[in-house]
């Protein structure tokens, strides 16, 4: 890859984006054997240093080394020498002076990423800097969209929900725009942020209009942790307005899909039925997280010397 860092899909390339989903499909079948095992990366260090929690993006990077052999270690900011005071700066220099080759970040500050890439010579991954960007979970999400429609030009993309704090809404519009797809989000005014247009997006206040002849759904978890007091009336009046439903899921294509980044508040922007229904490609999201996320440190790492058999 021509890349050495995996900052966001802002900057990155449509060829850069098209490797990457491309690479992910062979890794999504060494995760189906029994043993889920190659020797790609052996001999590699992959550190995940996460300032806030996740469960699916820490673990799917750690299981994805773990698939190509390398070695990982994983360091969480609530039990680490940040709570002593220690810089991220600091944090980065110690944790690449260890040996690391990668180090996989989410941190709440946007830009952190790309800040650490100015003080350490390792491979930095991006994984969510504040309101800022996601970029692996928009392209596990496109490879998703990949696997059942078999293209993205052309397509119409629904994104519903809270838009404002979102970084998976920020990586996958400028992700799927750059593959051609035509991207509609909607969600309450106050949880639009200003210049979508600019960047490409079809804006709606209600979640009708993007629903109509959609063939992707994605829904956005509504994130309380971030909300700042007043921005929607009340989590009833937000799901009775804004949630997907079967109702509103009716308005897009016969043959639409539903994803979602998870984690999901249930009967708040996603009901149950749709969330477990038949049209929603969640739980594969998972499983593609996993091979996308291999891709991404094989194609980082594969030119330091990794190994370039992946069978």
């Amino acid at each position: 890859m021509s890349i050495k860092h995996l900052l966001g899909l802002q900057h990155l390339s449509v060829n850069t984006i098209t490797q990457i989903l491309d690479t992910a499909g062979p890794m999504k079948q060494i995760i189906s054997r029994n043993l889920k095992k190659v020797p790609t990366l052996r001999g590699k260090a992959v550190a995940t240093v996460f300032y806030e929690p996740s469960t699916r993006t820490r673990m799917s990077f750690e299981l994805a080394a773990k698939y190509l052999s390398a070695d990982t270690v994983g360091l969480a900011a609530a039990s680490s020498s940040v709570v002593k005071g220690e810089t991220l700066i600091d944090t980065a220099r110690t944790v690449a002076a260890m040996g690391a080759d990668v180090i996989v970040l989410r941190h709440p500050m946007a830009g952190a990423a790309e800040l650490m890439t100015r003080y350490t010579d390792v491979h930095i991954v991006n994984a969510g800097d504040g309101m800022h960007e996601h970029p692996t979970q928009a392209l596990l999400d496109m490879f998703t969209i990949l696997e059942l429609k078999n293209t993205i030009s052309g397509l119409k993309v629904a994104i519903l929900g809270d838009i404002l704090h979102s970084r998976v809404a920020r990586s996958n519009l400028w992700g799927l725009t750059k593959l051609g797809a035509e991207v509609h989000v909607a969600g309450p005014p106050t949880l639009l942020p200003v210049g979508l247009q600019q960047l490409g997006a079809h804006v709606h206040d209600c979640p009708e209009a993007a629903l109509e002849g959609a063939d992707v759904v994605i829904a956005l978890r509504l994130q309380l942790e971030r909300q700042r007091q007043g921005l929607i009336p009340s989590l009833r009046e937000y799901t009775r307005l804004y949630g997907l439903n079967a109702e509103r899921l009716a308005l897009a294509r016969d043959d639409a899909v539903v994803l979602h980044p998870g984690p999901m508040n249930r009967g708040v922007e996603i009901t149950a039925d749709v969330a477990d229904g038949s049209r929603s490609l969640i739980a594969e999201q998972v499983t593609n997280g996993v091979a996308v996320r291999m891709a991404c440190l094989y194609l980082l790492t594969v030119g330091d010397g990794g190994r370039e058999d992946i069978n």
